[in-house]
């Protein structure tokens, strides 16, 4: 018999997981089923290269982050009665640090392993996140965990193609589009880790011609490798997810065309059952002479909740488009950008059919940091109660960045965003149920270049909400970071 969990997530949201006894039990076998089998794998790879090898190349590393953020009013909007708990205001320190070390045996074999902490001091304020009921450390010691763990296996048997196996992350080079659909494979621990429990095959056609086939396995909280923490693991997903896409890359001459197909399952988020969706897209960028860059992304999106013989159609669909330009050749070289967003809504008139838009695994501040602290309350039922499950949503966005030197630059934009649906059975301390107008959005950051192994910035987003809340205060989100690597 299993009673239930109560704890806190990274958000200060409470959670019940009636199977979080078992998952921690089971955790053992898991690890000797999938992380030592792993770690035989990346020893025996090592060993093979050794043999035929004239010698390796090893390489390690380091990270060290420090943020402090200020968080006002950004969860419930000064919402009455929600002044303590997950709708506190916040004033903190992050202090993320990172190991890493690769080995390689010339471009064909490898190994890549990385460490990753993020403790939190909330000394600052009153809110304390993960603690006790009732306690009032300030101090989050946090986890210590396995951020990336893989293998590299390039030109298999003679052929292009590329495999690599483990947990990864899709940024920088491995990025897909801007993120549109998939970035952040842990959204629930904020940005301390990114990465997907994931097999990534990539075979090339010609120069300019790939395609990527990809398996995910994101579970809610992590089973697959051992780590080290106090309490309660963190929540790192709404629910336990997998994934299957297809991935095309084409390139002609300066225009970049990626077609994708994704089908992923979600396990049951109360109230709603086990999510079965497909997704079908592509994304478009031509990058012109004179510093024109231009471009867009749309996606459909069709599946079902699934319990037992009952089934509930879902389908949504969302893009976006934008046309900018940067301007090489004239003093502090000024860029800017203008943008549209659309993204379904759920049409409460239909009962039959969720219009919901999905985000899939892009639950990040894709667009902006304030507005997916607001949307935790919104679409806790779709995506549980971590932040940045975009949907319902129109953005106007207009911005600009002014280069002042090689290694400082200022980057400023005016957001306004609306719900194309209205919404129905929300919270009425905080939604309306009636407005379309989310509210106005201007956002800044400074950034700068100390050396070539320190960097940091400034950041200020301020939000001026309407119609679509009931509760209307103006809210604040502002951050400052300095980050050393090694």
């Amino acid at each position: 018999m299993h009673f239930p969990i109560y704890a806190r997530n990274e958000y200060g949201f409470k959670i019940m997981d009636m199977a979080l006894e078992k998952k921690l039990y089971m955790e053992g076998s898991m690890v000797k089923k999938t992380f030592l089998p792993f770690l035989a794998l990346l020893g025996s790879l090592v060993f093979v290269s050794s043999l035929y090898a004239d010698d390796l190349k090893f390489d390690y590393g380091s990270s060290f982050r420090l943020r402090q953020e200020i968080w006002d009013d950004i969860v419930t909007l000064g919402a009455p009665g929600t002044g303590t708990g997950p709708g506190a205001d916040r004033n903190f320190l992050r202090l993320r640090s990172s190991l890493w070390g690769s080995v390689y045996d010339g471009q064909n074999l490898g190994a890549y392993l990385r460490l990753t902490n993020e403790m939190k001091w909330y000394g600052f304020a009153d809110y304390r996140p993960r603690g006790e009921e009732g306690s009032n450390d300030p101090y989050d010691a946090d986890e210590l965990v396995i951020d990336n763990i893989y293998a590299d296996a390039n030109n298999i048997f003679g052929l292009p193609v590329d495999l690599r196996v483990g947990r990864q992350d899709f940024l920088g080079a491995n990025m897909y589009g801007e993120g549109f659909l998939l970035l952040d494979g842990t959204p629930g621990d904020g940005s301390r880790t990114f990465y997907f429990n994931a097999a990534r095959a990539r075979v090339t056609f010609a120069q300019d011609v790939s395609a990527d086939l990809v398996y995910i396995s994101d579970p809610e909280s992590d089973v697959y490798m051992p780590s080290l923490y106090q309490g309660t693991k963190k929540q790192l997903t709404g629910s336990s997810e997998q994934a299957y896409m297809a991935y095309g890359r084409i390139k002609i001459a300066n225009i970049a065309f990626e077609p994708y197909y994704i089908y992923k399952t979600e396990q049951p988020v109360a109230p709603n059952n086990k999510l079965l969706l497909n997704t079908v897209g592509a994304r478009i960028v031509a990058s012109p002479a004179g510093g024109w860059n231009l471009g867009g992304e749309f996606a459909y999106q069709f599946g079902t909740y699934a319990s037992g013989s009952e089934f509930q159609d879902r389908r949504g669909y969302g893009g976006y488009a934008f046309v900018g330009r940067k301007y090489e050749n004239v003093g502090w070289k000024p860029e800017w950008e203008l943008r549209y967003v659309y993204l379904s809504g759920d049409n409460p008139n239909n009962p039959n059919k969720n219009g919901t838009w999905d985000p899939l695994f892009s639950r990040n501040p894709y667009w902006n940091e304030l507005i997916i602290y607001t949307l935790i309350l919104e679409t806790e039922k779709y995506g549980g109660p971590i932040p940045g499950y975009w949907t319902d949503l129109e953005l106007l966005k207009a911005s600009t960045k002014l280069n002042f030197t090689p290694t400082t630059s200022l980057a400023l934009s005016y957001q306004y965003l609306w719900a194309p649906e209205s919404t129905s059975g929300l919270p009425s301390f905080m939604f309306s149920n009636s407005g379309h107008s989310r509210g106005h959005l201007p956002t800044a950051l400074l950034s700068h270049i100390f050396t070539k192994n320190l960097d940091g910035f400034l950041q200020l987003e301020y939000f001026v909400p309407e119609d679509f809340y009931s509760s209307r205060n103006d809210a604040l989100f502002f951050r400052w970071q300095l980050q050393y690597k090694l």
